[in-house]
């Protein structure tokens, strides 16, 4: 680890205490009732054990979090968690395992328990009245003519098709959050519900011409013709939301370059975190792994098989 490192990512007992006060600010919080400030901390047993005595439980400052359970040093958690925050385009597995000195697959299985904690539990729609949110999608995937002959396309065996890429469909509010959505096919069948749930009904909506008619479910509904040359007109552009695929193909083609459909939700999420808590609001490295830590509470990931993973 480089020299100088905070000393809550060398040792354990002070990244404990560092998770501690984030998760419990106002006194123990007892994972398994919920009731605050009534526990008392265990003597001679391990540090950080703590007993409720509402409901007569044991539990650590992990119980309930991705952390619980895990044979990895909770230090080296939070250094590949702060690692994960502040790389804007993303770490690989490769990266991470060199970095941490862990095997691949334990960074791999790491990186993806810290992108659940970036996931948020709630959201609140996006836009309102006299805001502008821009929707678009992007193709990710492997162009055809890069592909083995057996693994190509079949269609019209034309290496553009997109045939054989997922589907990612994001919403930006201008000067707001991004929230993106693996879909399988680009229609109103699949959007207009997304639409509807994200988006508050007073806002105007920006998109590309993609054919979904939105002026009856919104306040205002524009769209610009890229295929004429037309990128802005007036207020109506899809810059903001371009920008934000910029920064997602950079990071999926130039540091995981490969993602599969089953997990393409969890680095979609690692990106939005990212945007959503980006430096030009004022959040810095330090914050934004903060939030995340703040985040793993509730949520936990475990072993579903030998080379799989679920959320429960």
């Amino acid at each position: 680890m480089p020299k100088n490192m905070p000393v809550r990512f060398t040792n354990e007992d002070a990244a404990r205490k560092h998770l501690e006060k984030l998760q419990w600010p106002d006194g123990p919080i007892c994972p398994h009732c919920g009731v605050i400030d009534r526990a008392s901390a265990i003597k001679g047993g391990r540090n950080g054990l703590w007993f409720c005595n509402a409901c007569r439980m044991q539990f650590t400052v992990t119980v309930g979090t991705i952390f619980e359970r895990s044979k990895i040093p909770l230090h080296t958690w939070l250094y590949a968690n702060h690692l994960l925050c502040s790389s804007k385009k993303g770490i690989s597995s490769h990266q991470l395992s060199r970095m941490l000195g862990v095997t691949y697959k334990t960074a791999w299985f790491m990186s993806h328990r810290i992108r659940e904690a970036m996931r948020p539990l709630k959201t609140d729609p996006l836009g309102g009245n006299g805001k502008i949110v821009e929707i678009d999608e992007t193709y990710i995937g492997g162009k055809e003519r890069n592909k083995h002959r057996s693994e190509r396309s079949k269609v019209a065996g034309n290496w553009r098709t997109r045939a054989t890429k997922e589907i990612a469909f994001a919403l930006v509010e201008r000067g707001g959050q991004v929230r993106s959505h693996h879909v399988p096919s680009v229609s109103a069948k699949n959007l207009r519900p997304i639409l509807r749930e994200q988006i508050d009904a007073a806002t105007a909506v920006m998109s590309d011409t993609s054919g979904l008619e939105l002026r009856w479910d919104f306040a205002r509904h524009e769209t610009v013709n890229h295929s004429i040359g037309e990128y802005v007109r007036g207020d109506a552009h899809t810059n903001t939301i371009e920008g934000y695929f910029s920064i997602l193909k950079r990071g999926i083609n130039g540091v995981y370059h490969h993602v599969s459909p089953q997990h393409l939700k969890r680095y979609l999420a690692e990106f939005d975190f990212r945007y959503n808590e980006r430096s030009s609001l004022g959040i810095t490295d330090d914050m934004r792994a903060e939030t995340a830590l703040m985040n793993a509470r509730g949520k936990r990931l475990t072993y579903g098989s030998a080379d799989k993973i679920r959320a429960i």
